[in-house]
């Protein structure tokens, strides 16, 4: 039996809806950095340091570019999308109710995602609604648990787009394919355990890991199972999971134990496994080995980070290890150009350089509500990059912005509600769901 570890830094809830135009994209932008050691004056007071020998390294981030859809949790199916396009000054154009929040027995965990001209959200007992990405009209809603549901819980799952569907996971142990234009459920297919985290759909097949740690592989026309393989399971999970990633006909699961395999996406047939576990932390929360931060795939490399304190980059096609720094994180790396950008569990944002593995700069954002009292541990959620921000949003209802180049904070904004997933961009819009079941659009 599976028991589900509930820990504040981990705790997946849905995006908060910013309340007021106020934005967080002022501050100067500031491309050109002059050479020097990027340390924060709390550099001191923690283990994460810029790397002294990469203080002459040049930061540039590839040009700006628009996308009409964010197909899957991460963007793509690869989940590198580099450097997106945002306005300087967006304002909130529309705001709906998706339907159920975040409450005591379930969570929204699925990230929206846009295609067809449409923006896709599924609420707390995964209800799947569609409205218009322009103007906030919504279009249908379906409910996609079992009828014979009875128990009310579902904790978990995500929601991605292929060629007119929509596929929903579920802690109901299956998968459903819905269409993207009316709703109606196409399909309906079991597998052996609930499902926590996105799946993920390319060339036609769609891929999800279960709470059990067994890749799945299904046929998006149909439903029908192709292929699965199974990882070795862990009796203690966290309530959230990462979504695989597909490129190059290749699959990277990351499973619960801190393995990553890499699978052929014809048949799953087993590439190479590695372990991105580092036994090196205190806290019983921290030393778990899952991986919940979905991995990036971005010209021939893998990256993951690790929950117990390491982040790796993997050559895809041979498995050797390329470089590993010592970063933890629950929330899925973000790679623009040659820079790969995260939040650890420990409330700093930082940015690595992918050809060297260096930690460039760190920066620590607020850790507690309370700072005098260290209550109300703070969950900051992302990053994203756009329009030279480094984004994140936070479960203290506020949502900040970086420089991609040296870390400084350079904007906020007040939110309504906690904000625990990343935003999503396309269309240069950003999308944000809170835990009341609200989504907002910013453009």
């Amino acid at each position: 039996m599976t028991t589900t570890f509930s820990w504040p830094m981990i705790a997946f809830a849905t995006l908060a809806l910013a309340a007021c135009d106020n934005n967080i994209f002022t501050g100067e932008k500031d491309k050109d950095i002059l050479p020097g050691t990027r340390i924060s004056v709390l550099a001191l007071e923690r283990e994460l340091r810029p790397d002294l020998g990469a203080i002459d390294t040049v930061i540039r981030l590839p040009k700006p570019q628009d996308t009409d859809t964010w197909p899957q949790a991460g963007g793509l199916s690869h989940h590198a999308m580099h450097h997106m396009v945002l306005a300087d000054v967006p304002k909130l154009r529309w705001s709906e109710d998706i339907g159920v929040g975040t409450g005591k027995r379930n969570r929204v965990l699925a990230e929206p995602v846009v295609a067809e001209g449409h923006i896709f959200a599924m609420d707390a007992e995964a209800v799947v609604t569609a409205f218009d990405a322009k103007t906030g009209k919504k279009l249908w809603s379906h409910e996609t648990a079992p009828e014979d549901d009875n128990e009310g819980s579902f904790l978990g799952g995500g929601i991605a787009y292929d060629n007119g569907r929509i596929f929903i996971t579920g802690g109901f142990a299956q998968v459903v394919a819905l269409d993207a234009q009316t709703g109606k459920e196409i399909w309906r297919a079991s597998v052996e355990a609930p499902i926590r985290s996105a799946p993920s759909v390319n060339g036609g097949r769609v891929f999800a890991i279960t709470v059990e740690n067994q890749a799945v592989a299904l046929a998006a026309s149909t439903g029908r199972q192709l292929w699965t393989y199974s990882g070795a399971s862990t009796a203690t999970i966290l309530m959230g999971a990462a979504a695989p990633a597909v490129d190059g006909g290749v699959v990277i699961a990351p499973f619960t134990n801190g393995e990553v395999v890499a699978l052929r996406v014809d048949n799953g047939a087993a590439l190479w496994t590695e372990t991105v576990v580092a036994v090196r932390r205190t806290e019983a929360a921290a030393s778990l080995p899952i991986i919940s931060a979905r991995p990036v795939i971005d010209r021939g490399r893998v990256y993951v980070v690790g929950h117990s304190g390491v982040v790796v980059a993997i050559d895809l096609r041979t498995g050797q290890r390329v470089w590993d720094a010592p970063v933890s994180g629950v929330y899925g790396p973000w790679i623009a150009g040659d820079f790969l950008y995260i939040i650890t569990i420990d409330a700093e944002a930082l940015c690595i350089d992918v050809r060297t593995g260096r930690i460039l700069w760190v920066t620590q954002l607020p850790r507690f509500e309370d700072p005098e009292d260290k209550t109300g541990r703070i969950v900051w959620a992302g990053p994203v990059v756009a329009s030279d921000r480094v984004i994140v949003v936070g479960s203290n209802e506020q949502a900040l912005t970086l420089s991609p180049y040296s870390g400084s904070v350079i904007g906020r904004l007040d939110l309504n509600s906690a904000a625990t997933l990343p935003p999503v961009l396309a269309n240069s819009t950003m999308y944000l769901l809170n835990d009341d079941g609200d989504l907002a659009a910013y453009r």
